[in-house]
């Protein structure tokens, strides 16, 4: 407490014991022991009453021991049980838990990861990733400006994620314990097959393969791809000690149409410890029909370039670039891009009128505004010969088909000329323009359906600004690219708005995510939030029949069926009130990642240890790792003084006290006839 706060408290004392005796001694005529007590009744009331209004901050010292974190991180993925080092991993973990020296140094945090990081002290080695890039984000979060030691106990195989060994903080020393058997076995494995979802029917489609072999001595492998009993292309490959791996680029035929299911197989005479890694099963759509879209322009621009390469990123898109005066016949294309009309695409306008085909007309600082409003009556422009820029707002309410914000408002601006719309026709508008911070009330970026025909509208060029925004956000043009295709596939297609529209893929693989997307519209075509929607699903083999509800989120309804075994799947989608319907099929594909492993990766753990000046162990050196984190000076305790200063009007009892001491000097008074 300060100086002037103790002169005050002992005023207060001077203050108080001058009305007390005033009151009970000076003016009284019988000084009995009553009015002694009441004397000292007083003096407290009077006394508590001024200091609370002094109001004096009571300083308190406490001491606590912080000590350094200790995460103990297990590998919670099914490959642990495949290396058939569960049960290692378990004695492994109960050892350090339990470990009196670690506990009395550390605060040890346990935690486990597979495909998420989590806290944990039980463990099932069923995850079915690995992702060890998780591990160092969230522990760098949970223990932020903090010099801490890590054990992990992984077999080193990732299977999703960034490259772990530059994620951890190099400052804070990994300690890898390596479970599974280092011994080298002798293995074959189809590390990777790559391969287009999406094949045109009577073409033939790439297939890249990675090949790879773990052993010393010369063999000889003989790789098929199979569809059935029948065998599409077979080949021999060689392996050494110094011919690890090999690359095969073949070429399939797309006969059938539909979802086309092959299995690739690498086989030897040689005996091997895992055969699983041998086989790996892919499907590929095959589709009759490619979707041809023209983008008409009289002018080159950055844009034509950005919306043929996001366009075409969708393999059953093909993108021509034509000048107007040159279109032979509108019927060789699906959709027309009409870029910037202008007076010299009046023969587009008019072949159109005839061929009906959707458009989607984008304008900008080149555009013929009073030409655009002769050859349609959806927009009329009332535009001026001054520029502006136009940012966007996104619409949560547009339901016209299923899109995501991909963070229009944080995009650049799109330039236009300055001036008015008028929209003549019904349209759904996906973004709004803005000028700066003043909302125009206008269309960006509209769409319309009238009769089958259907129209889009970009208002503004310098849309290549936009994917190149979107790949710096988020280090890829796909949520860019995706945008563009649901933009085109909604023009690709007449068919008429349906109630319920069901998104899913037609295959997945085993283990992945599998999520399945529908929206429902009122006979107003709006979305109905108020629906309820219920799916059923089969498998086909088994005949077993399971039924989820599918949950509301944003603008769509979502279900997540992760899970599911391989297998063939059909399902039903129904809308309770309106009982309207959806069919579909997809497949899941035989294929366990986490089975591909025989080794654990220990060049990779060595280097994480080695990056961030921590060591490997192995399980039965645990003692030596506990002995090495104790004895290490570098993590010692923390003395911490935690100073609390409390104000004493916080006091309660304080308060209970000056009530008391009042109450009891107005009874006595009132129980001795004083009052």
């Amino acid at each position: 407490m300060t100086t002037n706060t103790i002169l005050l408290i002992l005023l207060s004392v001077l203050i108080a014991g001058g009305l007390s005796f005033f009151q009970y001694y000076f003016r009284a005529k019988n000084k009995s022991r009553t009015n002694l007590l009441l004397a000292f009744l007083r003096f407290f009331s009077i006394f508590g009453i001024l200091l609370l209004l002094i109001n004096p901050k009571i300083t308190t010292n406490t001491f606590e021991i912080a000590k350094t974190p200790l995460p103990i991180v297990v590998d919670n993925s099914s490959s642990i049980a495949e290396l058939k080092a569960n049960e290692t991993a378990l004695e492994v973990y109960k050892k350090l838990i339990s470990s009196k020296e670690l506990q009395d140094k550390f605060e040890v945090q346990s935690y486990q990861f597979s495909n998420e990081f989590e806290l944990s002290d039980n463990f099932s080695f069923k995850g079915t990733q690995t992702n060890l890039d998780e591990v160092a984000k969230n522990l760098k979060s949970i223990n932020k400006n903090t010099a801490f030691p890590t054990i992990i106990l992984t077999d080193g195989n990732q299977t999703s994620g960034n490259d772990y060994v530059y994620s951890f903080n190099p400052n804070n020393k990994v300690f890898p314990v390596v479970l599974g058997d280092t011994t080298t076995f002798l293995d074959l494995k189809i590390n990777q097959l790559n391969v287009n979802k999406y094949a045109f029917h009577k073409n033939k489609f790439p297939v890249e393969v990675f090949l790879q072999y773990s052993g010393n001595k010369n063999i000889t492998a003989d790789f098929s791809i199979s569809q059935g009993n029948s065998v599409l292309s077979k080949q021999s490959v060689s392996f050494s000690s110094s011919k690890k791996a090999t690359v095969l680029n073949l070429l399939l035929p797309a006969d059938k149409v539909g979802v086309q299911v092959f299995k690739a197989s690498l086989t030897s005479k040689e005996a091997e410890k895992n055969t699983y890694n041998n086989i790996k099963n892919f499907a590929v759509e095959v589709i009759d029909q490619k979707s041809e879209v023209a983008i008409v322009s009289t002018i080159n621009h950055p844009d034509i370039g950005a919306l043929k390469r996001a366009i075409e990123t969708n393999l059953q898109r093909k993108v021509t670039i034509v000048n107007p005066n040159k279109i032979n016949s509108l019927q060789d294309y699906n959709v027309l891009i009409l870029y910037q009309p202008t007076g010299e695409f009046k023969s587009v306008f008019e072949a159109n009128k005839t061929a009906n085909m959707n458009t989607w007309i984008v304008t900008g600082t080149n555009t013929d505004f009073n030409f655009l409003n002769q050859q349609q009556d959806i927009i009329q422009f009332k535009m001026s010969n001054q520029k502006e820029d136009y940012l966007s707002d996104f619409s949560s309410q547009f339901n016209l088909f299923a899109i995501d914000n991909i963070g229009f408002e944080n995009l650049p601006p799109l330039q236009n000329a300055f001036g008015n719309l008028a929209v003549k026709g019904n349209i759904d508008v996906l973004l709004s323009s803005r000028i700066r911070n003043v909302n125009t009330n206008m269309p960006l970026l509209a769409y319309s359906e009238n009769q089958g025909k259907r129209n889009a509208f970009l208002l503004g060029e310098n849309i290549w600004k936009w994917r190149l925004q979107s790949h710096i956000d988020n280090q890829s043009y796909e949520k860019f690219d995706v945008f563009i295709d649901k933009t085109i596939q909604f023009l690709a297609s007449n068919n008429a708005r349906k109630s319920l529209v069901v998104n899913h893929e037609s295959f997945y693989n085993s283990g992945e995510a599998i999520e399945i997307t529908a929206q429902y519209f009122n006979k107003n075509y709006e979305f109905d939030e108020n629906a309820r929607l219920t799916i059923s699903l089969t498998n086909k083999k088994t005949k077993q029949t399971k039924n989820y509800d599918l949950l509301k989120s944003n603008n769509s309804y979502k279900v997540n069926l992760d899970g599911l075994s391989a297998g063939e799947y059909s399902f039903k989608v129904v809308e309770a009130k309106s009982k309207n319907t959806y069919n579909g099929f997809f497949e899941v594909l035989d294929f366990d990642i986490e089975k591909q492993f025989v080794n654990p990766d220990l060049s990779k753990l060595t280097q994480l240890a080695s990056q961030t000046q921590g060591k490997v162990f192995h399980p039965n050196q645990v003692d030596e790792l506990i002995k090495s984190l104790v004895q290490n000076e570098d993590y010692k305790a923390v003395q911490k003084a935690i100073v609390k200063k409390t104000p004493l009007v916080d006091w309660i009892w304080l308060l209970i006290f000056i009530a008391i001491t009042l109450a009891a000097e107005w009874f006595i008074r009132k129980y001795h006839g004083l009052l």
